[in-house]
């Protein structure tokens, strides 16, 4: 993606803010189940409880957020986010240090982070799209892509070291400074970011004079959020022709990847015996195949097209999971899945930032908090929902053809790709090839 396209003071802050966040979280990687089990004992049925009801609950909390977020400066909205973040991990090291943690307090912790996390990402995309023109879109997050997967080979094994010599409540407290430190980093970019964009006024609204709308502010700011704004960024995804299929195509693919990652540390740890380190490799070292897939999503795009490669890449990204169903033991078995995780995270590497850059440019720029909202709702909760299902179907069918299902089913997902290269709504190409 060239290492010398420069993107500016501002957002070298936000990509520091970015990356700092990121390893804390990846330190953290695992603390919570670990803490369930460890420090309160948990069996595998509320372990399972705080790993997908936590999310799940977080996603529907988050709905109101998204509408809320939209018609409000970014930056406040995000570093109060890493502050929330921060404050609601802070609780359970305190708790701990008191004799006092309690599984309950676990689940709230969980869905308060997750809840913040999606409203983090929503408010983070708008304030990109202010913060850098339409051309450097693509660079920019391709660099978070490549961050993401750094972070993802360094901070699992720093965290478990971390684990090994000080205890899971150490990576929380690890990652609840990072978000400290990334909020930090949101206000050192300073700027004046755009006002934003007013809701379009209702029927009511226009008819309102001058005089009533001074005589209540209060009351126009308490009913700026109606129910039916809930549901305006789906509205919005469902009414677009190019959002649509990319939205239904990345919400089923995520939710089947992930929903047989449990059934794969069911497999390989148990019934063929791998050590847990051989596990955490087996994941860890292809995530080199996302840093190599994110650096050349650019020169692909400059070369092929955006639509071209959304499509191609989108296809190939498909296929390879279905080749953990026939995972064995031993060193083969270890290279098999290395290889298959490899692949797999080269195409989404290389996918991620472009598809990323196409949504960003298909919203229009006073929808973009809310479309991005609804968007990950849909992907936490349809996640959270079939995890709980291929763990139903692991128990009744058995690991291997469990994982096995979810990879078939992959197959079918480029189905839903967009077939046609639509001109962005938001901001027209035309328009920005002659800025």
């Amino acid at each position: 993606m060239g290492s010398g396209h420069r993107l500016g003071r501002r957002f070298g802050w936000l990509w520091g803010a970015y990356g700092t966040s990121a390893l804390g979280t990846w330190l953290a990687f695992g603390a919570f189940p670990l803490i369930a089990i460890q420090v309160l004992h948990a069996g595998p049925a509320e372990v399972a409880v705080l790993s997908s009801v936590g999310a799940a609950v977080g996603a529907a909390v988050a709905v109101p957020l998204g509408p809320w977020v939209e018609f409000r400066r970014k930056r406040p909205v995000l570093i109060a986010m890493d502050l929330v973040r921060s404050a609601a991990l802070l609780t359970i090291p305190a708790a701990y240090a008191l004799g006092a943690l309690t599984f309950l307090q676990l689940l709230l912790v969980s869905v308060v982070v997750a809840a913040a996390d999606i409203t983090f990402r929503a408010a983070s995309g708008a304030y990109l799209k202010t913060l850098l023109p339409a051309e450097d879109l693509l660079v920019a997050n391709a660099r978070f892509e490549s961050t993401t997967w750094t972070t993802t080979i360094i901070g699992p094994p720093l965290g478990g070291a971390a684990i090994g010599l000080l205890g899971p409540v150490a990576t929380v407290v690890a990652d609840a400074v990072s978000y400290l430190l990334s909020a930090l980093g949101i206000r050192a970019t300073g700027g004046q970011e755009p006002p934003p964009e007013r809701r379009e006024a209702t029927p009511e609204r226009r008819e309102a004079t001058p005089e009533r709308q001074a005589a209540a502010p209060e009351r126009r700011e308490a009913a700026r959020l109606r129910a039916g704004d809930l549901l305006d960024g789906w509205r919005y995804i469902l009414a677009d022709a190019a959002l649509r299929p990319l939205f239904f195509n990345t919400a089923l693919f995520n939710a089947l990847v992930m929903a047989s990652q449990p059934l794969m540390a069911v497999l390989m740890l148990g019934r063929l015996g791998f050590e847990p380190w051989q596990y955490g490799l087996a994941f860890a070292a292809p995530s080199i195949g996302g840093l190599l897939g994110s650096r050349l999503a650019r020169p692909l795009v400059t070369r092929y097209g955006q639509h071209q490669v959304l499509v191609v890449v989108g296809t190939l990204r498909a296929l390879w999971s279905v080749g953990l169903a026939l995972t064995g033991p031993g060193t083969g078995g270890l290279l098999l899945v290395m290889g298959v995780e490899l692949g797999l995270i080269f195409c989404c590497g290389v996918f991620n930032p472009v598809y990323a850059t196409y949504r960003l440019e298909r919203t229009a720029t006073d929808r973009v908090t809310r479309t991005l909202s609804a968007w990950a709702v849909t992907t936490k909760a349809s996640t959270a929902l079939l995890t709980a299902v291929w763990g139903v179907l692991g128990g009744l069918l058995g690991p291997r053809t469990a994982i096995g299902l979810a990879g078939v089913l992959l197959l079918a997902t480029p189905l839903l790709l967009p077939r046609h290269d639509h001109t962005p709504q938001g901001e027209p190409k035309p328009a920005r090839s002659h800025t």
